[in-house]
């Protein structure tokens, strides 16, 4: 089968949705089909290349509006492309209006990974649009259950939705053992940068849990308003900003780590991949509570503690709890156990196959069935 993924990055840039894409499209091309990935080039110059198989056309982008890449090449070379079946990665609407009118016979797959949340002004005009485009695609892959009942885009189109989750490469990440007693808490904290992983919150309960120490590995808009942050707070020697990592060295973060913390604060953190390699890890997990996925990955009282988001409270007892060993311990070991068991690369790869030769044998979508007022923005 020749598969076309359309979004708007794609490895070397680093992000959840982008180490998705990169793994579905290799794991693909590993069991026989002919993949490709468009998505816009950070410079303004287009070029063509070949990651591990995978055939990365990558168009060049003029400008960034409202977090959208604005590259106008994307929708011309689609009209020259063949694929059998096209994969589009949601949020990112040129990508999504390229698929609807550039190759409207084309069986389209749509995988919706976070409601817009910031740019919702954007979304009052695209609305009308997107509905249209939502009600084409002939599946709606979901990566969890709660998404599909808490996103008013995906609730009235709840039937055609297909939960698969994200899966990982788990050969990747091997657990230690727990430490049983130590003076300090070693935290860990790895992603983009950006406003909604809700870092801040985690520097103000470090001033009040003075026994913690934390590592944050990634970049992103908001290190330097944190590392301010830190230094505001006073607890800049207990915080370390590693920056991006080469892949090889990330295993080793979370070995020396006791506890993965990720304190989202907004539906943009649909689901957290990095929970993922933290439980594969065998570390317990913070999460918080936001009606998507990382109160699903991350099971309370069973994988780790899930607490309400920008709750500084919450997350100081939180970490109080996490000084018990034997909780930790515990939760490392159901947390790793549950990533084998539903999360990892070849289950993804499966079901998201499963999804395209359901597609490939069904009628197309009939886009009237249901009223766009069902879901008007408010």
């Amino acid at each position: 089968m020749k598969i076309l993924h359309i979004y708007k990055d794609y490895y070397p840039v680093l992000g959840g949705i982008e180490n998705h894409i990169r793994s579905l499209a290799e794991s693909q091309v590993k069991v026989g089909h002919r993949v490709t990935v468009l998505v816009c080039h950070p410079e303004r110059h287009s070029r063509v290349t070949e990651i591990q198989g995978v055939r990365v056309i990558l168009m060049g982008r003029w400008t960034t509006v409202a977090s959208m890449p604005i590259s106008p090449g994307l929708p011309l070379i689609l009209q020259r492309l063949c694929p059998d079946l096209i994969h589009v990665h949601s949020p990112f609407p040129l990508g999504e209006l390229a698929a609807w009118m550039g190759k409207p016979r084309v069986p389209l797959v749509l995988t919706y990974h976070a409601d817009v949340v910031r740019q919702k002004w954007l979304m009052r005009i695209y609305s009308p649009l997107f509905w249209i485009v939502l009600r084409l695609a002939r599946r709606i892959i979901v990566t969890n259950p709660p998404m599909i009942e808490s996103s008013r885009w995906l609730r009235p189109l709840r039937a055609k939705c297909e939960v698969v989750p994200l899966g990982i490469d788990v050969s990747r990440f091997s657990p230690v053992p727990i430490r049983l007693a130590g003076p300090v808490l070693n935290l860990l904290c790895v992603g983009r940068l950006r406003y909604y992983k809700g870092l801040d919150t985690l520097l103000r309960a470090l001033a009040t849990v003075r026994t913690a120490r934390l590592v944050v590995v990634g970049n992103g808009p908001m290190r330097r308003p944190w590392e301010q942050l830190a230094r505001d707070l006073g607890v800049q020697d207990r915080v370390e900003f590693v920056g991006d990592i080469p892949e090889s060295e990330l295993s080793d973060y979370y070995r020396k780590a006791d506890l993965f913390v990720l304190p989202a604060n907004a539906r943009a953190e649909a689901f957290g991949t990095v929970f993922l390699e933290a439980m594969a890890s065998g570390l317990p997990c913070i999460a918080t509570e936001l009606g998507t996925g990382t109160s699903w990955v991350v099971q309370h009282e069973r994988t780790g503690l899930v607490i309400p988001p920008g709750d500084v409270a919450a997350l100081i007892r939180a970490l109080e709890r996490m000084q018990s060993a034997e909780d930790r311990q515990r939760w490392g070991r159901a947390g790793r156990a549950r990533v084998h068991s539903v999360f990892t690369e070849s289950l993804m790869t499966e079901g998201v196959l499963r999804v395209y030769e359901h597609v490939m044998n069904r009628a197309p979508a009939d886009p009237a069935v249901m009223p766009y007022d069902g879901i008007r923005e408010k």
